[in-house]
């Protein structure tokens, strides 16, 4: 069973309760109580949404810290593909690999070689599979959360095939055992990771009982490091330079340009997951094979923790691609073979997460359900978010769970100074009255 780690934390001694964080949450999963932010950890899908938007940068990640990696004998910097359009265009991926080195790590290892494989994998997989299409991508975390806590049915819809990630550190590591004579515990394999989310899969991954990777350091934190290491190094070469397709992944597109066009679609943004997501459940989408999926509104380049305008980013990966992309790094004959011997795939079961019902007993449920609809009903649905909760409806089950009181909605509260003073009374009615025109308007 999972634990109930989350990827974020809210310190609430910066938190100034001004709810860009509950508003922004896809999933209702924050509240606002006496001017500070909680999370509700089983509602949280870890999109990030709430570390970009928070001006007082009060959602932490909950990403590893060097110190966690001095454990370790031999360290390997395993950069997502994301990391490479965060410097200018004339800074290679080689030059980038190397530069970990001088920064403290034994040595890096490159992920989008990994991504290549994986994409023909799925071509692979899709040939020859076809009981529960459309496949989902899960390479992204967040999305693996939500279809456990809100799309359970989809779940057999995930591609059984293991992340480039899992993947490159899985080959890192046994590379470097092979190398060095050491453990694996004595390698510790450290993902450059654009988003807090993928704190979960290396937590937890899916269909799996441990990930190769044994911790997560944001972009943002090691950039300045790398910048300066790539100012005074004279690169020594010994990283021959990325190639090949995998190198697109961090943009919309990149897991499917090289399938069949008219089987896949790609989207991004979690919203519009949750709307594709609702045409499967409905039974639309037959037609498609794949769908390539991103929480992050221009998928991984737009990620919480890298430090880049996500279109720069995008143009640099479009141009890194006409550079490098058109020489594969793979020999497709090769990871034909190591499909066969089930390389890249999961055979595990990714369990659902629902969100616990009102009452586990029916009848009080119903009753509750019942209540709740009474409830909004009286509430002035404008959904001001002024009560703590992201809108009336949610606040309505706040109340009916015992976690708000019908009196925090502020319209409630002053329609029962109605039986005071004539002064007084005149003087809440005339601001409720521009209130409420505020809000039609």
């Amino acid at each position: 069973m999972q634990n109930d780690f989350r990827s974020i934390k809210i310190d609430s001694e910066k938190c100034q309760g001004r709810m860009a964080c509950m508003r922004i949450c896809p999933t209702q999963a924050i509240r606002v109580k006496n001017r500070k932010a909680i999370l509700i950890n089983e509602k949280c899908i870890d999109c990030g949404m709430c570390v970009r938007v928070c001006p007082n940068n009060a959602v932490i990640p909950k990403t590893s810290s060097f110190s966690d990696f001095s454990k370790f004998k031999y360290t390997i910097a395993l950069p997502s593909p994301v990391l490479y359009s965060q410097f200018k265009v004339e800074i290679t991926p080689s030059l980038i690999l190397n530069a970990f080195k001088k920064i403290g790590f034994d040595d890096a290892y490159d992920v989008a070689c990994a991504s290549e494989a994986v994409s023909i994998a799925i071509q692979e997989f899709l040939d020859t599979n076809f009981t529960h299409q459309p496949y989902i991508s899960p390479f992204c975390p967040v999305i693996v959360r939500l279809v456990q806590i809100r799309y359970p049915n989809l779940l057999e819809q995930l591609i059984p095939i293991d992340s480039p990630m899992e993947i490159a550190a899985r080959e890192a590591k046994n590379l470097k055992m092979k190398e060095t004579g050491l453990s694996a515990k004595d390698i510790g394999v450290i993902y450059i990771t654009p988003c807090p989310a993928k704190m979960i899969a290396i937590k937890n991954p899916p269909r799996k009982k441990y990930s190769f990777v044994d911790g997560a350091i944001s972009i943002a934190e090691i950039y300045p490091n790398l910048i300066q290491a790539l100012t005074k190094s004279n690169d020594d070469g010994s990283k021959s330079e990325i190639k090949g397709i995998g190198l697109g992944w961090p943009m919309l597109g990149g897991q499917v340009s090289t399938l069949k066009a008219h089987d896949t679609i790609a989207i991004a943004g979690i919203l519009e997951v949750i709307r594709i997501f609702e045409e499967i459940e409905n039974g639309k989408l037959k037609n498609i094979k794949y769908i390539e999926c991103h929480s992050c509104n221009t998928a991984c380049v737009g990620g919480s923790l890298n430090i880049e305008n996500p279109y720069i980013a995008r143009n640099r990966v479009i141009k890194m691609l006409e550079k490098y992309g058109n020489t594969p790094c793979q020999d497709r004959n090769y990871i034909k073979n190591l499909i066969q011997k089930n390389f890249f795939s999961l055979p595990g079961k990714i369990p659902p997460t629902p969100i616990a019902p009102i009452d586990s007993d029916i009848s009080q449920a119903l009753k509750k359900i019942q209540e709740k609809a009474n409830i909004y009903e009286k509430l002035p649905k404008i959904d001001c978010g002024a009560c703590g909760s992201p809108d009336c409806n949610t606040f309505s089950e706040d109340v009916i769970t015992n976690n708000a009181e019908l009196d925090d909605c502020v319209f409630i509260a002053l329609k029962k100074f109605d039986n005071a003073t004539v002064k007084s009374s005149d003087i809440i009615k005339k601001h409720l009255n521009k209130i409420y025109k505020n809000f039609d308007n």
